[in-house]
């Protein structure tokens, strides 16, 4: 096997300056740089990550909680954009993932358990029920630790702008003259909880009252429940003009619901979207939703749990919040 000290008998350097090269470091000539990676190369070098783990006392693998809630799999575009690039980023930094189970084979454990067992160096949660007994002992356990959209005292979390995103759609609305407004909200998560915090204090600035049954719940990425839910939303004696749906994909219920009543979008009902994912875009007419950047929330989730485990003394447990954008469709008619 050729180690390092054979690439820097070949290139005339020392090994310090054989190990600059291959980590990307900075402070060597580019020339050299380059003419020590083509030399690896060319010796078919391979980096041993047990003696990287040994030399950094660093695995340079990170764990991912991914628990599927709505069985919906990587189906779900947002979530699966947010792993992809999260998975990109820390690729990017040389990390590699494991995703971490309560269950391995016949054997219960805890996530803890599970990340202990793999060796990470960091665990981001990025879907689970943060009031599961397990996934706060992972949170407040001595792992370095990033949260998606749920944020935990003294933890690193990264977060979707739920609440202005809400309360962005409910004044887009407004604006176009709907009074008569419909939420249907997604089941209970710290995610509902903001969105709806946005939308009622929208209501306050706009001094609009939303009657008790125009607030209907279904479960998020579910369209059979938001089928029902819009149902009950247009049997009523006064139905709304504009009904705001909980994400896109259960959008598609509420839409066979307003077709089956014999309604056109936005002719005779109004409908707004969250999430802004590619289907908003395909459908016809166009939905007018709020895209969330997935992206960005991914990207950024691995870099700051990275920094977090590299730089332990000066990386702060920050809640940053990453900002989306409305999409404006035509599903929205003015009144």
């Amino acid at each position: 096997m050729v180690s390092m000290k054979d690439i820097a008998q070949r290139c005339s350097v020392s090994i310090a300056t054989v190990s600059k090269a291959l980590n990307g470091h900075q402070d060597i000539g580019e020339s050299t740089r380059q003419f020590i990676i083509d030399t690896a190369k060319e010796m078919g070098y391979t980096a041993n990550s047990a003696a990287r783990a040994l030399k950094t006392n660093r695995t340079y693998n990170l764990g991912l909680v991914f628990v599927d809630l709505q069985n919906s799999g990587f189906m779900h575009e947002y979530f699966a954009s947010t792993l992809t690039y999260f998975r990109i980023e820390a690729e990017k930094q040389g990390y590699d993932i494991s995703f971490l189970n309560n269950r391995v084979g016949p054997q219960n454990q805890t996530y803890l358990q599970h990340a202990l067992y793999r060796g990470v160096d960091g665990v981001a949660i990025i879907c689970a029920d943060f009031k599961d007994p397990m996934i706060q002992e992972l949170v407040f356990s001595n792992l370095p630790i990033v949260t998606l959209d749920h944020a935990f005292h003294n933890r690193m979390a990264v977060l979707s702008d739920n609440m202005e995103g809400m309360a962005v759609l409910l004044h887009y609305v407004y604006g176009k003259g709907h009074r008569r407004i419909a939420y249907i909200r997604g089941n209970d998560t710290a995610v509902t909880e903001n969105r709806m915090t946005g939308f009622f204090r929208a209501c306050e600035e706009l001094k609009l009252d939303i009657p008790e049954e125009y607030l209907e719940h279904c479960e998020y990425h579910e369209p059979r429940s938001c089928y029902l839910a819009t149902k009950r939303l247009l049997a009523l004696p006064e139905r709304p003009t504009c009904i705001l749906f909980s994400d896109d994909y259960s959008y598609i219920g509420g839409v066979n619901a307003i077709t089956e009543a014999g309604l056109r979008i936005p002719d005779d009902i109004s409908v707004v979207g969250y999430d802004g994912i590619h289907m908003a875009k395909m459908v016809s007419p166009k939905l007018t939703t709020w895209e969330q950047n997935a992206a960005e929330l991914g990207k950024t989730a691995a870099a700051r749990l990275i920094d977090r485990i590299e730089n332990p003394r000066t990386s702060l447990p920050e809640h940053l919040i990453i900002h989306g954008r409305l999409l404006e469709g035509e599903s929205v008619k003015q009144l």
